[in-house]
C-alpha cells in the first residue's frame, strides 16, 4: 500500500500545485483571492458546493453513525438534504437579489446593511466562530485518526494534525478561493469513487442486499428500526436535525457564499438539483458500510472498525484512494470555511477592493491554529459533533432570514431574541441548563421561538405607520 500511496499521492499533490499556481495568474484583486474573481458555473459550482457540504464526516462518521444507530441515519441526513435542496433554491433567489451587484464581503456585513445595526454582524460572526471551528477540528481530528490507524506507531496523532493543517494552508494562501474551488471539485470526484468502491465490497462480502439485512436483523434488530439501539433517533431528534441541516446554506459562510458567486440564478437551480442527486449517491453507500461494520465490527472501537474496513479488507489501490480522498476531503471542507470566516472578517473590517489582505491571512491562520487545537482535544463522534455545530449555526437562520425577506431595517428585537438563544443553547451543551424543557428538546424549542419571534417581528414592522 505504501507505494501505491506515494504514487498517488505525488500524483495528487501534483495536480494541486498545478490547480494553486493556475489560480494564483488570476488573482489580481481582494475579490479575486476571497471570492474566486468570477462567477461560477454549474459543473465547478454544483461540485464546490457538495463537496464543501460532504466533508470528512460522510466517509468516516456516517459509516460508524450507521453503525451504532441503525438504518434510522438515512433519514436523519438523506431526507434532510433532500428538503435542504428546495431551500437553496428559495433562500439563493432572495439572497442574490438582496446582494444585488454589489460586492459580496460575508453574511456578517450584509446583515449590518440589512439592520442597519453593527452589532448583529458581531453576533453573526461570534456564533459563526463558536461553532465552525470545532466543524474544522473535525476534518482534522478524522483523517489524522485514520492515518495514525494506516501507519500505527509512525508518528504521533498531533503530528498528523500539524502536517494537515500546514499542506492546506499553504494550498489556500496560494491560490485563494479559486484553488480551493478546483481541490472541491477533485475532492468530489474521489468521494463518491472510494465510498461504493468500498460499499460494493461490503455488499459482495456479506452476501448481497436481502443477505445485508437479514445478517445485520440477527446481529441487533434494533438497528433496523428508529430511534435505533441506542434510543438516540428519536422523532425530536430527527426534526431538530432537518431544522439545523436545512438551515446550513443559510447560516454557514461558506455555502452562502457560493450562492453568491453562482454565474446566474438559472445556474444556482441546476446546482441544487444536482447536489440533491450528489446526497443520495453519496450517503447512501455509507448506510451500506455502516450495516457490515454492525455485523463484522459491532464490539470494536472506531478506529478499529474504520481501520479494518476502510483499509485492511481493501486492495492496495483502493486503500491508498481512501486515505488520499479523506485527506482531500478534510482540506477542501476546512479551508474553505477558513476563507469564508476570512471573508466575514474582511467585511466587518470594512476593507477595500485595494487594501492589503494581510490582517485577512492573519486570522485565517489563527483560526486554523485554533481549529487544530481544538481537534487534539475533541472526541471521535464525528456526525454527532458536526450535527452540534450545524444546530449552533442555525440559530442564526431566523435572524438571517428575516433581515434577507424585509424591506427596511427590522430593529434590534431579533438581534436581542438569537444572543439570548445562542448563549441558551451554550449553557445547555455545557450541561448548565437542561437539554430538555417539558416534553421538547431544547434546540428544537429554540427554534420554534425564534422562527416565531421572526414572523411576529416581520408582521409588526410591515404594518408600522
Amino acid at each position: 500500500m505504501l507505494r501505491w500511496l506515494i504514487v498517488l499521492g505525488v500524483l495528487y499533490i501534483g495536480v494541486l500545485i498545478f490547480l494553486s499556481w493556475r489560480s494564483k495568474k488570476a488573482i489580481r484583486s481582494a475579490n479575486d483571492f476571497m471570492l474566486g474573481g468570477a462567477k461560477i458555473g454549474l459543473v465547478l459550482g454544483f461540485m464546490t458546493f457538495a463537496a464543501t457540504l460532504f466533508s470528512t464526516f460522510t466517509l468516516m462518521g456516517m459509516p460508524d453513525f450507521s453503525r451504532k444507530n441503525g438504518v434510522g441515519a438515512w433519514i436523519f441526513l438523506t431526507f434532510s438534504d433532500a428538503i435542504m435542496v428546495f431551500f437553496i433554491l428559495w433562500f439563493g433567489f432572495y439572497l442574490r437579489k438582496k446582494v444585488g451587484q454589489n460586492p459580496f464581503h460575508g453574511m456578517s456585513a450584509l446583515l449590518q446593511k440589512c439592520y442597519n445595526n453593527k452589532w448583529v454582524g458581531y453576533l453573526y460572526f461570534a456564533c459563526v466562530f463558536i461553532f465552525l471551528i470545532p466543524y474544522v477540528a473535525i476534518q482534522i481530528r478524522g483523517v489524522s485518526i485514520f492515518l495514525q490507524a494506516a501507519f500505527p506507531n509512525f508518528i504521533p496523532i498531533w503530528i498528523w494534525a500539524v502536517l494537515i493543517v500546514v499542506i492546506m494552508m499553504v494550498y489556500s494562501e496560494l491560490g485563494g478561493l479559486k484553488a480551493i474551488i478546483y481541490a472541491d471539485f477533485l475532492q468530489g470526484t474521489l468521494l463518491l469513487i472510494v465510498v461504493w468502491f468500498i460499499a460494493f465490497y461490503c455488499l459482495n462480502q456479506v452476501g448481497g442486499w436481502e443477505a445485508l439485512f437479514e445478517k445485520t436483523q440477527a446481529a441487533n434488530e434494533q438497528l433496523l428500526t428508529a430511534p435505533g439501539p441506542n434510543k438516540l433517533l428519536t422523532p425530536q431528534f430527527l426534526i431538530a436535525s432537518c431544522i439545523a441541516i436545512l438551515m446550513i446554506p443559510v447560516t454557514q459562510p461558506q455555502l452562502s457564499t457560493r450562492l453568491v458567486i453562482m454565474k446566474d440564478y438559472n445556474a444556482l437551480k441546476r446546482m441544487a438539483v444536482a447536489v440533491g442527486i450528489f446526497a443520495t449517491l453519496v450517503i447512501l453507500p455509507t448506510i451500506i458500510i455502516g450495516l457490515y461494520g454492525s455485523i463484522y465490527y459491532a464490539e470494536a472501537s472506531t478506529a478499529e472498525f474504520l481501520g479494518g474496513v476502510l483499509l485492511s479488507e481493501q486492495n492496495n489501490i483502493i486503500a491508498s484512494l481512501t486515505i488520499i480522498g479523506l485527506f482531500a476531503a478534510a482540506m477542501s471542507t476546512s479551508d474553505s470555511q477558513l476563507f469564508a470566516m476570512g471573508n466575514e472578517v474582511r467585511g466587518l473590517m470594512k476593507l477595500k477592493e485595494n487594501d492589503s489582505l494581510r490582517p485577512i491571512r492573519i486570522f485565517i491562520l489563527l483560526f486554523a491554529l485554533s481549529a487544530l487545537l481544538f481537534s487534539l482535544i475533541s472526541s471521535d463522534e464525528l456526525v454527532l459533533l458536526a450535527r452540534l455545530s450545524f444546530s449552533g449555526t442555525a440559530l442564526m437562520g431566523p435572524l438571517i432570514i428575516l433581515g434577507i425577506l424585509a424591506n427596511k431595517p427590522q430593529g434590534k428585537f431579533m438581534i436581542w431574541m438569537s444572543l439570548f438563544a445562542l448563549i441558551v443553547f451554550i449553557l445547555t451543551q455545557l450541561n448548565l441548563l437542561p437539554q430538555k424543557i417539558g416534553l421538547l428538546r431544547m434546540d428544537l424549542l429554540l427554534m420554534i421561538v425564534l422562527s416565531i419571534a421572526a414572523f411576529a417581528n416581520y408582521y409588526i414592522k410591515k404594518n408600522e405607520a
